[in-house]
């Protein structure tokens, strides 16, 4: 059995976590197996990578370890928890993955592409999502609705500038690989965004049903 792998990818304040569970019960309403989990993070040991890399700490965290312990987490991520639940026929729902190293650590902090590809092949072989919806919407809305949250983690932190990086390297990705991208508008209410992805979920029930 081969089941289906979905990403949610976008910004600071996109909805992605209320849309994946939005979604997951919408699959699981059709009986489908589904399995939520996110990165950085998603199993104990990479959860505990995921502090480091959120946490604000007194010594400045260099580009190159923080793109290290992304994909460090990635591996012990797709060991433990995805590559199983894929082996046993489930819909992984993942708020984020590798795209969003390309976005941070490509877009945000300039790092080479390259050298994320290396990694990425690395870690992952061949395996890449089936499908990837990112949610897209102005920075400065995203990063309000993550301020009113309360404290912002080490990424919440960065300015404008690094956000629009961020931004541009996700929707460069999306323009490159349509096929495997849908750009859904995360700056609508809540309610437009989850039509739109009502008028996803044939195309996701037909792949998950095979």
């Amino acid at each position: 059995m081969t089941g289906l792998f979905i990403t949610l990818e976008g910004p600071e304040g996109a909805g992605k976590s209320t849309n994946r569970e939005y979604l997951a019960q919408r699959l699981r309403d059709h009986g489908i197996d589904v399995v939520l989990t996110r990165e950085p993070g998603g199993t104990p040991l990479a959860e505990r990578i995921r502090e480091l890399l959120l946490t604000p700490a007194d010594e400045p965290m260099i580009s190159d370890t923080e793109l290290l312990l992304v994909f460090a987490a990635r591996a012990q991520h797709l060991a433990q928890v995805i590559r199983p639940a894929l082996a046993r026929g489930a819909v992984v729902l993942c708020d984020r993955f590798t795209d969003a190293t390309y976005a941070y650590q490509g877009g945000g902090r300039g790092l080479s592409c390259q050298r994320i590809e290396q990694l990425e092949n690395f870690v992952q072989g061949d395996m890449r999502p089936d499908l990837t919806l990112i949610f897209d919407l102005p920075v400065e809305i995203g990063l309000s609705r993550a301020a009113a949250r309360g404290r912002l983690d080490r990424f919440e932190q960065e300015g404008l500038e690094f956000f629009e990086a961020v931004r541009s390297a996700y929707l460069d990705r999306a323009h490159q690989v349509p096929q495997r991208y849908r750009v859904i508008d995360a700056g609508q209410p809540l309610s437009a965004v989850q039509q739109d992805l009502g008028r996803l979920l044939p195309e996701l029930l037909e792949r998950a049903l095979g």
